[in-house]
């Protein structure tokens, strides 16, 4: 079986981490086939959204220990995390569709960074998470340090990035890392339902809406107002506006094409 699993239906695409038995750790396998899938659903009409997961007990225990640093030197380490690792990063900053992360079950290391990439998070009950480097002796290598901090704040954030602890996805949803907290076995069904609603609603809105939040983390309120009045203005003669308005006006439960 591959290490990653890549479906396309009823326009949300799933990217499924495929190594169980080493509780999705990343192989190059992997990590080049989630960067390729990443693009790909960018690419596609077909896909509005994309849904992420894994296979077994675990989501994604990041680094394989049984390979890392065997008979590599610092600047082939450093090499192996920009262009085996660090592309699924970019790949995920160029998507501008919803990216769901269902946790389905331990999330750590840079697994829990990548968990950090998605715009929206939802974990199984079980799913447990740690900024585990450094019990490991190593730094946050995936975006931990960038990501972690503009989530639960400065403070928080070096506690779990020092002390590497274990936490529950219910703390984690305290914190506001995850957004919802589901029994296990309804994990991948409220995520679908999610994605589906997204799925099928003004896909040029939602993917302008996430890009004008995105550009907002990076620019001051007067840039913002500047960019997005830009976005209403194209979104405003698209067919979906257009309908929405028919719509309302007759009453009726708009039927969107992404266009």
């Amino acid at each position: 079986m591959p290490d990653i699993l890549f479906e396309v239906k009823n326009k949300i695409a799933t990217i499924t981490l495929n190594r169980p038995e080493t509780r999705n750790a990343f192989s190059d396998e992997m990590l080049l086939g989630w960067a390729s899938a990443l693009r790909e659903s960018q690419a596609r009409d077909d896909v509005n959204v994309v849904v992420l997961t894994g296979v077994g007990k675990a989501f994604c225990s990041g680094g394989d220990l049984s390979t890392m640093g065997k008979d590599e030197t610092p600047n082939q380490f450093k090499e192996y995390l920009l262009t085996r690792v660090h592309p699924v990063a970019r790949a995920v900053a160029a998507l501008d569709k919803p990216y769901i992360c269902a946790v389905n079950g331990a999330a750590t290391g840079a697994g829990m960074d990548m968990t950090l990439y998605a715009d929206i998070r939802f974990a199984a009950a079980s799913a447990r998470f740690a900024e585990s480097y450094v019990n490991v002796g190593l730094a946050p290598g995936d975006g931990g340090a960038f990501l972690l901090p503009r989530l639960v704040g400065l403070t928080k954030a070096l506690e779990l990035l020092w002390t590497g602890d274990l936490f529950s996805a219910e703390e984690a949803e305290r914190l506001g890392i995850v957004s919802k907290v589901l029994p296990d076995d309804q994990l991948m069904a409220h995520t679908y339902a999610f994605a589906e609603r997204l799925a099928n609603g003004p896909s040029l809105a939602i993917r302008m809406t996430k890009k004008a939040v995105y550009d907002g983390l990076r620019s001051d309120l007067f840039q913002a107002l500047e960019s997005v009045s830009s976005h209403m203005g194209v979104l405003s003669f698209t067919h979906d506006q257009i309908e929405a308005v028919k719509a309302f006006r007759e009453k009726r439960k708009p039927v969107f094409e992404g266009r």
